[in-house]
């Protein structure tokens, strides 16, 4: 960085008494918390992280030092306090996964084996044609596998469909009442709220170069354990290669 773009010394004294202000207002939200989940011990401790933060950047670009201060990232998978209903009477489950296209020639003839099998068993004409449509390219191969499977079953054989997992998350969020027929199809991800998640589950590589002190056998009984909490959720189908622990399709 340039002596140009170099913050000054009063910016950094600023942003070290901002960190001593945040400081005093956590520590007051937390002497006046009301409950587990106090939504102004949350508000506080972002506040303090924000403003640890900036002191951090400012003293690193100016003296090039920095603080022993960690500030967990908004990919920690804290979930803010619930403010949702006490008991929901609806729910909403929100997935996401992510795939890349690893092998496009398996996806290719996957897809043109699906469509050969689908006009063979409906009996109509120009099986070849179809067939030969499907694999014609990736985005119409894409549309007949998930046209033909539901996505569990894809998340379970994607080797087989030419695929490689990337991440996943899974939200369940509660609603005050199910919503109308064909009321969010257009923006089905835009009114997911953190706030009212009831539990949330994902998957990341990022989860494999984490320390693991107990060796790889208790880490699966962790996850075992995990997922059988996840049972206890009604309606809710996880596989059984999930790892429970901003939420898209």
């Amino acid at each position: 960085m340039s002596d140009a773009a170099q913050p000054t010394a009063a910016e950094v004294r600023a942003a070290a008494e901002a960190v001593k202000t945040a400081l005093d207002r956590h520590l007051a939200a937390v002497e006046r918390r009301s409950g587990e989940d106090d939504p102004a011990v949350y508000e506080a401790f972002n506040e303090l992280a924000a403003a640890a933060e900036e002191y951090d950047e400012l003293l690193y670009d100016r003296h090039d030092e920095v603080t022993p201060f960690e500030i967990p990232g908004s990919d920690s998978g804290v979930l803010p306090p619930y403010q949702g209903p006490e008991e929901a009477n609806a729910l909403s489950v929100l997935i996401r996964r992510d795939y890349a296209v690893a092998e496009p020639q398996r996806l290719l003839a996957q897809a043109e084996r699906i469509a050969d099998l689908d006009a063979g068993t409906s009996g109509t004409s120009g099986a070849s044609s179809a067939a030969a449509a499907a694999g014609s390219s990736v985005h119409a191969a894409l549309g007949v596998l998930f046209g033909e499977f539901e996505p569990d079953e894809i998340a379970s054989r994607h080797k087989e469909f030419g695929l490689e997992e990337g991440d996943s998350t899974l939200w369940v969020t509660a609603a005050d009442e199910p919503p109308e027929p064909g009321e969010w199809l257009d923006t089905p991800f835009d009114q997911a709220d953190p706030h009212r998640v009831l539990c949330r589950f994902d998957v990341s590589a990022v989860f494999d170069d984490e320390p693991d002190d107990d060796g790889p056998e208790a880490d699966a009984v962790a996850v075992l354990e995990e997922l059988d909490e996840v049972d206890e959720v009604d309606g809710l189908d996880v596989d059984d290669d999930r790892r429970p622990l901003d939420a898209d399709r």
